[in-house]
């Protein structure tokens, strides 16, 4: 399957996962895959942690509003006006208008735009900054995340952009977060509320319009987490998954097990004692590392029959542009190997 193929069989993709995984670099990765293949990617903050900004060397913080992070060939990274989305994708051609760009969706900022969309600007400033979301948010359990996937929905109704990754929230706060709308349409029996937890449903539930990537680490207790939390996400939600990406996996190195004095004479070296003793003692580790990978990986698909698409541990202090430009490139090459929709996937 091709990178573009697989960014537009989904308009929505929640990349979740638990904390430490590493979600927040894989969707700036996916983000950035979409805009190498020419598309339009929006990337959606929901935590305010501002991660996804310096993932591209931003220095601007995000807000409701968009910011673009990657203007690809169409720009200098300015402020983008979402309703000449359209048309500059049309303009370019597809092909070389790739880009990516944010916004931090709050649910403070949607309630004000929802009310203004319908004719209540006047009360909507007053209403929030008196605290009432806040208590009317206590009464309702999952209105707040109501309010942030209702303004998801809009833009994915909007056609705001060719994919729409979302960097959801740790795995605990998203299975919440992914049922909330399930809950309240449960609860509400009419209404305004009842109407967008109805609409908010037939996007999460409509594999054609989105669907959750999982993020895990090639270690047991991460594994184990992902395989319950794929789970119940399929029976509490009814979303469907995407392939499982592995994060931070050591490449296989083949010559661990092999003597370092012998390779040192092979290259015309010699090596001290003490050398070829620290040499052992960290092939010994990285081996016993590679086997633990092996594992877990094995494990993961014999428990969630799903594609898995392995990312490389990153070595650097820091994620930025050239580190999550690697993930992408990376990322590219594994999409291309997924079968396309509808054929078997194997266990």
């Amino acid at each position: 399957m091709d990178v573009a193929s697989f960014c537009k069989q989904s308009h929505v993709v929640i990349v979740a996962g638990k904390g430490g995984v590493g979600k927040t670099t894989v969707a700036a990765a996916l983000a950035q895959c979409a805009a190498n293949a020419g598309l339009d990617a929006l990337l959606v903050e929901l935590e305010g942690r501002q991660n996804l900004a310096r993932a591209f060397d931003a220095t601007t913080v995000l807000g409701y509003e968009e910011t673009v992070l990657d203007a690809g060939r169409d720009g200098e990274g300015e402020a983008h006006d979402p309703q000449a989305g359209e048309a500059a994708r049309e303009s370019s051609g597809g092909s070389s208008g790739g880009r990516v760009r944010a916004r931090w969706l709050t649910p403070d900022d949607a309630l004000l735009e929802y009310l203004a969309d319908h004719g209540l600007k006047r009360i909507s400033k007053r209403l929030v900054s008196s605290g009432a979301l806040d208590i009317v948010a206590t009464a309702v359990p999952g209105l707040r995340d109501i309010l942030v996937l209702g303004k998801i929905k809009q833009l994915e109704q909007a056609g705001a952009a060719d994919c729409i990754v979302v960097d959801a929230p740790a795995s605990g706060h998203a299975l919440r977060f992914l049922t909330s709308a399930k809950g309240l349409l449960e609860a509400a029996r009419s209404g305004p509320v009842r109407k967008q937890a109805s609409d908010v449903m037939e996007l999460l539930q409509d594999a054609s319009r989105c669907q959750v990537v999982l993020v895990t680490l090639p270690e047991d207790l991460p594994v184990s987490e992902t395989v319950e939390t794929a789970y119940h996400i399929e029976e509490q939600a009814g979303i469907a998954l995407g392939p499982i990406i592995v994060n931070g996996c050591y490449p296989v190195l083949e010559a661990m097990k092999d003597d370092p004095s012998d390779l040192a004479a092979m290259a015309g070296e010699t090596l001290t004692e003490e050398e070829a003793g620290r040499l052992r003692q960290a092939a010994a580790f990285r081996s016993a590392e590679q086997d633990q990978q092996s594992t877990a990986l094995e494990r993961l698909a014999e428990e969630l029959p799903l594609p898995q698409i392995c990312l490389d541990q990153i070595f650097s202090p820091s994620m930025a542009s050239a580190e999550i430009g690697k993930l992408a490139r990376v990322m590219e090459q594994q999409l291309s190997l997924l079968p396309e929709p509808g054929s078997e996937v194997g266990a």
